[in-house]
Parts: structure tokens; sequence; C-alpha cells
């Protein structure tokens, strides 16, 4: 009977009512088997929660509100939240730092001004991120994607990983340790910058 009380208090911070704890999971929508996913999660008051692309395959409106779910329950349990996401969307409307990934490798990192500031520069990778989402405000005829492919995981390259498809590619990039750049809490993995050009 405890069991089923706190079951219960779980589903309810989620948005499902307490009567459907009996359920099976064929009769819960998509939504709502990402809300109970997250019930699971927070079962135990984690310190830390890590999300991993919570909203796929959800619509829009289903992703906008598991995402208000996620960042009232973090709050209301006092816990930090590590969220791995593609979509930048996602990132823009829940996430404070942001750590920019390719290959493995962090890349960029900073906060969501930082890392989102159209006036600073970043590495060339994040560049190729926002270039290739279309934007509604700006007047471009058309997306610049991000040439070439992702490097194949078990041989990757030497140097900066990203180097085969960056525009601005030296011959530095292609071997040896590239120094992280820091101003502030703007990081860039790239040697085209120094501290004072982040």
């Amino acid at each position: 009977e405890e069991l089923d009380v706190e079951v219960g208090k779980l589903l309810e911070m989620v948005g499902i009512p307490r009567e459907r704890m009996r359920e099976f999971p064929h009769q819960f929508s998509g939504g709502m088997k990402q809300r109970v996913m997250i019930a699971i999660a927070i079962a135990n008051r984690p310190e830390l929660l890590i999300a991993d692309e919570p909203t796929t395959a959800l619509d829009v409106t289903i992703q906008a509100q598991v995402l208000e779910m996620i960042r009232n329950l973090k709050n209301e349990i006092n816990s930090s939240m590590i969220l791995i996401t593609h979509d930048l969307g996602v990132v823009a409307s829940i996430c404070d730092i942001i750590s920019i990934m390719y290959a493995g490798e962090i890349v960029e990192s900073g906060t969501l001004e930082d890392v989102f500031d159209k006036n600073k520069r970043h590495h060339p990778y994040t560049e190729g991120l926002f270039g290739s989402i279309p934007n509604l405000k700006e007047k471009t005829d058309r997306l610049k994607p991000i040439e070439g492919l992702m490097p194949d995981p078990t041989n990757l390259p030497n140097g900066c990983k990203f180097h085969p498809r960056c525009p601005y590619v030296k011959d530095e990039c292609k071997e040896g340790t590239i120094n992280v750049a820091i101003n502030g809490t703007h990081k860039i993995k790239c040697v085209l910058f120094r501290n004072e050009d982040v």
C-alpha cells in the first residue's frame, strides 16, 4: 500500500492520474510513456538527471509539455540535469550551459548566450549547425549544409576530428593536440582561436 501511494505521487508529478497506475504500456500514448519513464527516473530523487533525447518521436505540442514538465521537475526535486539532444530548439528552451559535441569531443561550450549569440565567433562545426537550420527571421536564399560525412567512429582522424569537413582547415588542424581557447564561460577547441578571440 505504501508503494502504491508513492507510485501514485510520482505519476501525478508527471501529469498522469494515479488511477492509471495498473494500466499496461500499450494503453498509453507516446507522450504518456515518456512521462512514465521520467517518473521512473526521478523515483529516487537523483542529484543528477540524465535525459537522452527525451522528446524524440513526440509531436510539437507533446514535446513542449514534456520539456515544461522536465524543467519544473528539475526545480521541484532540486536536481541538476544533463540533456542530450540534437534539437537546438530544445537546447534553447531548457538549457543554461551548453556543450556542442562532434565525434565524441566537446568542440564548444558556454552559457546559452555564449553559444547562441550570432555576434560572437564560434567553432566551425557550431557555425555549420546553425547554418543548416531554417530561420524564418533571416532572409537567406538557401541553407548552408555542412560538407562531407561524419568520420568512421572506429577510425577517427588525427588532430581536430572536424578538420576533414572544416571550411577553414589548416595543416596544424590535422595533427597533434588542439588547445581550448577560453574567455570567461565560453570555450572553443580550435586552432583558429586564442583566448581573446572567443
